[in-house]
């Protein structure tokens, strides 16, 4: 495994991680390394982050006088987790919005507030634009995907309230083989069955792994930033451009085309939303602020996903 990416993280800061047993939160827990982490969770057995790490599965279990500097609201059901029935849509509308309500109460009771709440959300914020360049100062077009991104969003601003400051970052798709949307592609990829999502022009605004870590350390550090902030790469590249560049990461032809009527007939909106819909979007507030992006191209970011 790669080594964590090195974090300005200031001595004697102390973190409250919630996913940080998942794909993004177990990452950026390794790379706080020395600093005082506290990690919620629903499966201490599966935590697995090491003895400096404290993991607790009830915030009533943590004492009112106790501080945390930073808080990290990364848990929440995935939404491409499955299929789109109504039960999965209640389950991914009220996952993140719960425990980020559970968070606000656990905050109201804390003698010493944080002094930044980092909430989790997502490119989908923005919903379908085609073409359109977006950074933060965009609206939002309704879908299914904006709404489970607003409720998020609503929920962890309530924190303002007590003084904290509030960042809301929109994530884009996250590239690391061990998991996400990279991990689910490698094995057809890698056995020649690569290809475009129908006509392959719609955007796909990525990241890789250890810059989303290193941006989250840096929105907890720049006292600047508030609202939203865009997680994503200044590089964004269509769906076509991308299946050929992952093509030829793995050195292996990626000419199919898996066709839009029958994939959407089949799966309804999440494959509008997530197969072949997408998001131009553009980290304005990132560069702004000074944050120097590791991997911004995307064959090299791949290049190093892949090690």
């Amino acid at each position: 495994m790669k080594q964590p990416p090195p974090l300005p993280v200031p001595a004697g800061a102390r973190w409250l991680v919630t996913g940080g047993t998942g794909f993004i939160g177990r990452r950026l827990v390794e790379a706080l390394g020395a600093a005082s982490v506290t990690v919620l969770t629903r499966n201490p057995g599966g935590a697995a982050l090491g003895g400096s790490v404290r993991v607790v599965t009830d915030l009533a279990a943590v004492e009112p006088d106790e501080r945390f500097d930073v808080v990290v609201h990364l848990a929440g059901e995935p939404v491409a987790g499955g299929l789109w029935t109504a039960a999965r849509r209640e389950r991914i509308l009220r996952s993140r919005p719960s425990v980020a309500e559970r968070l606000v109460t656990f905050v109201e009771r804390l003698e010493v507030k944080p002094r930044v709440w980092i909430n989790a959300s997502a490119v989908g914020w923005y919903g379908m634009r085609g073409e359109e360049p977006l950074d933060e100062s965009a609206d939002a077009r309704d879908c299914f995907s904006h709404r489970v991104c607003a409720v998020a969003e609503s929920a962890g601003a309530a924190a303002e309230a007590y003084g904290l400051r509030v960042v809301q970052l929109r994530i884009g798709l996250v590239l690391a083989r061990e998991g996400g949307m990279l991990a689910q592609l490698l094995v057809p990829f890698r056995l020649g069955f690569g290809g475009r999502f129908g006509a392959g022009t719609h955007w796909m605004s990525w990241i890789e792994r250890d810059d989303v870590v290193r941006l989250i350390a840096h929105v907890a550090a720049d006292d600047t930033l508030r609202g939203p902030v865009n997680a994503t790469a200044p590089n964004p590249v269509t769906n076509a451009d991308f299946v050929r560049a992952l093509g030829s990461a793995v050195g292996r032809p990626a000419f199919l085309r898996i066709p839009r009527a029958p994939v959407e007939a089949l799966l309804g909106d999440l494959a509008r939303e997530l197969f072949f819909g997408g998001q131009r979007v553009l980290p304005a507030k990132a560069l702004e602020s000074g944050f120097d992006f590791r991997h911004p191209d995307l064959r090299e970011a791949l290049a190093h996903a892949l090690e």
